[in-house]
């Protein structure tokens, strides 16, 4: 079966995003994983609730000021970023949280955090090092790699994505 898999996504030269999204639903669709299936779900759900709890604490304190973060104005005076990247910043963390909480456009959603997150370990934390407890990257790349896991994953069957228009529900 595998080996099929492998096979097919030979003969397909073009790999966008449709196609990746593909590749992991014939992945998910071999015959040992369908027994796992329920286990997989709930380790989608844990990881969904995981991050999107954390985004939604930073992209409040960014986009609103909650929990005496920042907000916009001081996150992008604080970075010597120009302010419509403080209110980006913000949203896609708080938009994010909610796509991945909800498991309505869970990629779309993890899209936005893996930028984010990509902007965080190269723009503030990679002169750090690694140690988060001296400014580095590991908390940032812990969150990229699970937004990247949901991004090609999906939701999984623990969410809200069956009541969307069968058209959005993969997104």
């Amino acid at each position: 079966m595998v080996s099929q898999l492998y096979n097919k996504w030979l003969l397909q030269e073009t790999t966008s995003f449709s196609r990746i999204i593909e590749m992991a639903e014939d992945l998910n669709s071999y015959p040992n994983n369908r027994g796992n299936s329920t286990r997989i779900d709930g380790a989608l759900l844990s990881l969904r609730i995981a991050s999107g709890l954390a985004f939604l604490y930073h992209g409040g304190a960014i986009l609103f000021g909650l929990f005496a973060g920042p907000g916009p104005q001081r996150f992008a005076l604080d970075h010597g970023y120009p302010l419509v990247l403080g209110y980006l910043v913000g949203l896609a963390q708080v938009g994010g949280a909610i796509a991945v909480l909800t498991g309505i456009l869970t990629r779309v959603g993890a899209a936005a955090l893996i930028v984010v997150m990509l902007g965080a370990i190269f723009l503030v934390h990679l002169p750090h090092g690694f140690d988060v407890s001296n400014g580095g990257m590991e908390y940032a790349l812990t969150q990229l790699l699970v937004a990247l896991a949901l991004f090609l994953a999906g939701p999984g069957a623990y969410s809200l994505a069956p009541r969307l228009p069968r058209g959005l529900q993969k997104l």
